[in-house]
C-alpha cells in the first residue's frame, strides 16, 4: 500500500508511519517543519514537506491508495486553529482526494462529538471534529471514522474494544490506536463505518474484522 498520512510527524503518524515500513508498505508523512525531515525518514517513511492550513495538498496524492487524517492543532493551540486544522485541513484533504480518485479516506477523531454541548473547554476541538466527520460522511469517498478515547503514551498491547458506541469512556495508547489504522486501511468491511476505540481484551485484527 502507498498511504498518505497527514500529521505525519504527530504522536499517532509517526507509530502508523513505522508499521507501515515494518510491513513494507510505502507510507509518506504531510509535515510542515523542514527540522522533521529526518525524523520521518529514520521511521522508513517519505516525508513531504506540506501545511494543510495554507498549501494545496494535490501535487501529493498521486499514487496513494489511502489517505489517513491524524492531525491536530494541538492541545496548546486555540479555537482558531482547531477550525483550521482539525476541520479545515481535513476537509481540504477531503476535497483534494475526491478531485484526485482517492477513495480511501479515515480520519483520526475523537469520543465525544456526540455530546458536543456538554463538553466544557474540550468544545472548540469536539466541535471542529464533529464537523470534519460529517464532512466525510457526505463525502462520496470510502470513508472510516475512528473515535478513540483519552490518548496515553502507556505501550500498546495488541488488544482494543473497538464497537460503534462503548457506552463508556477511558483509555487507549496510542500504540494500539496506531495498530488499529493499519488494519483498518487493509479492513474492507469498515468502509463507511465509524467506530469508538478504548483498551480492551480483544486482538485488534479481530476487533477491526467484527466492526
Amino acid at each position: 500500500m502507498d498511504i498518505l498520512v497527514a500529521g505525519g510527524h504527530g504522536q499517532i503518524g509517526q507509530r502508523l508511519l513505522r508499521l507501515l515500513a515494518e510491513g513494507g508498505h510505502r507510507g509518506r508523512g504531510l509535515i510542515r517543519n523542514p527540522d522533521h525531515v529526518a525524523d520521518l525518514e529514520r521511521l522508513g517513511a517519505t516525508a513531504i514537506l506540506c501545511d494543510l492550513e495554507h498549501d494545496d495538498p494535490r501535487p501529493h496524492l498521486g499514487g496513494a491508495d489511502a489517505i489517513v487524517f491524524a492531525a491536530g492543532a494541538g492541545p496548546g493551540s486555540g479555537p482558531e486553529r482547531k477550525r483550521t486544522v482539525d476541520l479545515g485541513a481535513a476537509v481540504k484533504l477531503m476535497e483534494a482526494a475526491s478531485a484526485l480518485g482517492v477513495a480511501r479516506y479515515v480520519i483520526v477523531s475523537s469520543m465525544g462529538t456526540d455530546d458536543v454541548e456538554h463538553s466544557g473547554p474540550m468544545r472548540p476541538y469536539l466541535e471542529a471534529k464533529a464537523e470534519a466527520d460529517e464532512a466525510l460522511r457526505t463525502s462520496g469517498l470510502d470513508w472510516t471514522i475512528v473515535r478513540p478515547g483519552h490518548l496515553t503514551d502507556e505501550p500498546g498491547t495488541g488488544r482494543v474494544d473497538a464497537r460503534t458506541a462503548l457506552g463508556r469512556r477511558g483509555d487507549v495508547p496510542r500504540d494500539d490506536v496506531a495498530l488499529v489504522l493499519l488494519e483498518v486501511l487493509q479492513a474492507p468491511n469498515t468502509i463507511r463505518t465509524q467506530f469508538e476505540l478504548l483498551a480492551g481484551d480483544t486482538p485488534v485484527r479481530e476487533a477491526v474484522r467484527a466492526l
